[in-house]
């Protein structure tokens, strides 16, 4: 048979109704993923109009009917149980299909630019070891391929793998740690992976482009974006591509490992949160948001780009509910924006969220965060969240600085006492404002009991 016949063909068993659609699912639902636990998860795909179709849930041995609509779409709800596996779901319609090796357990969307896309193939601390240990198939990965569109996408090439060395040589390093450190402590719980992460991008091509067009801020900061050669610049981008196949897949949260690419911006603060309340709009669920402060680096002809970023995104856990923040600045180098210490990074984030998710006792999650100062004379008191066993690394702070109205920093001397810090320098008489590593490469001096640092601040 000729090309032209076999189309000719085909077109006749289409407009005959006689060539049946079989059921499909996006990529998302796939074998050895997770799910949910103890949830309602959307289940979708796709049908032949009005075809009868049937699905038998493994965990419970129910069965529900589905019927597509007349654009070929369904979609069903399921209850899930407590974590365990595995499980199938088996779909039959003009055709079968079956989703073998699925977990319930607990399932996080990891995005970012490359300090979350980077893997231990690219180069992390004790590669090579931490390679060889890493044999979990209770935790899975899903990896996003790197693609941009111009309009929201259904689906997206990949497929969920069980975690080996192979498989997490090549996974996101932070968000394999960030698992490996919940599994721990949860018990074995399945962990659910899933990364959408590129390198070099900012916040805007994450989120929906038209949540952008309706904000004035958000607008006016993405219309001053610089295109580059690696990636995309315009808004929406890679939410269309990498974000939108996947809203409506059940999470426990979300991690966030992005803020270099839009170095230069004064009001990152509007645009994460922007980015975090668009997500949750999207998914109709106001899931948990964890982020990671960017490390302090030496950007070329700019002083103070970076730290306005890293005070940014201390201002977000204040304007927005549920929502975390790791700082590392005191394991990154700063001629490095790529620090290698994954594991710490991971790790925090991991008892970070234990603590405030799970209600699991990991100690201290948070360093010093700034919280007020009081003034007296030219002296001033800062006072800290998370202050308890308050010290510097060495005898002294070098990192504080005040200003009087005028607006003018000075580098201040400061003490400890009683677990707030007391501030003044003899330029200043009448006091205003205070900062703390207020320079893109300050690395943080200022610690409390368990060891973690304080985050870069300027005093509102």
């Amino acid at each position: 048979m000729n090309k032209i016949s076999f189309y000719l063909s085909l077109f006749i068993l289409l407009i005959t109704g006689t060539a049946k659609a079989n059921v499909l699912l996006p990529s998302c639902f796939s074998d050895n993923m997770v799910l949910q636990r103890n949830s309602e998860v959307t289940i979708w795909g796709w049908a032949s109009p009005f075809e009868d179709v049937t699905l038998t849930v493994g965990w419970s041995k129910e069965e529900i009917k589905i019927k597509p609509d007349n654009q070929a779409h369904w979609e069903v709800k399921l209850k899930t149980p407590e974590a365990g596996g595995p499980y199938t779901l088996h779909f039959k319609g003009y055709n079968e299909l079956t989703i073998k090796n699925i977990m319930i357990g607990e399932v996080w969307f990891c995005s970012g630019q490359s300090n979350m896309e980077w893997s231990a193939s690219i180069g992390i601390d004790n590669a090579e070891a931490e390679i060889a240990k890493a044999n979990y198939p209770n935790i899975r990965f899903f990896t996003a391929p790197k693609i941009a569109g111009t309009s929201p996408q259904m689906n997206i090439v990949g497929n969920w793998q069980e975690c080996t060395p192979e498989t997490m040589k090549y996974f996101s390093a932070v968000a394999y740690f960030f698992g490996e450190r919940l599994q721990k402590d949860l018990k074995d719980v399945p962990i659910g992976l899933i990364n959408s992460s590129w390198g070099g991008t900012p916040a805007e091509i994450w989120m929906p482009e038209d949540y952008i067009a309706k904000d004035p801020v958000l607008a006016e900061a993405a219309a001053k974006l610089t295109p580059v050669t690696w990636g995309p610049t315009e808004p929406g981008r890679t939410y269309n591509t990498m974000i939108n196949p996947f809203v409506g897949f059940k999470l426990a949260g979300a991690i966030w490992y992005q803020g270099e690419s839009n170095v230069g911006s004064t009001v990152y603060d509007k645009t994460l949160a922007g980015l975090i309340k668009s997500w949750r709009k999207a998914w109709g669920d106001d899931f948990p948001f964890y982020f990671i402060q960017i490390a302090p680096f030496n950007y070329e002809n700019d002083t103070y780009g970076g730290v306005i970023i890293r005070n940014s995104q201390r201002k977000v856990l204040n304007e927005v509910p549920k929502t975390g923040m790791v700082v590392v600045g005191d394991v990154s180098p700063t001629d490095d924006i790529h620090p290698r210490d994954k594991r710490t990074v991971g790790e925090r984030l991991g008892n970070l969220v234990l603590k405030s998710q799970y209600g699991i006792d990991t100690g201290v999650v948070y360093g010093p965060l700034y919280k007020d100062i009081t003034i007296s004379k030219n002296k001033v008191t800062i006072r800290f969240d998370y202050a308890e066993g308050l010290h510097f690394s060495s005898k002294k702070s070098e990192l504080f600085e005040v200003a009087g109205k005028d607006g003018k920093f000075y580098p201040a001397t400061a003490t400890i006492k009683n677990n707030t810090v007391v501030v003044s320098s003899k330029k200043v008489k009448e006091p205003v404002t205070v900062r703390y590593a207020w320079h893109n490469t300050a690395k943080p001096d200022l610690f409390n009991g368990a060891g973690l640092p304080a985050s870069s601040f300027l005093s509102e």
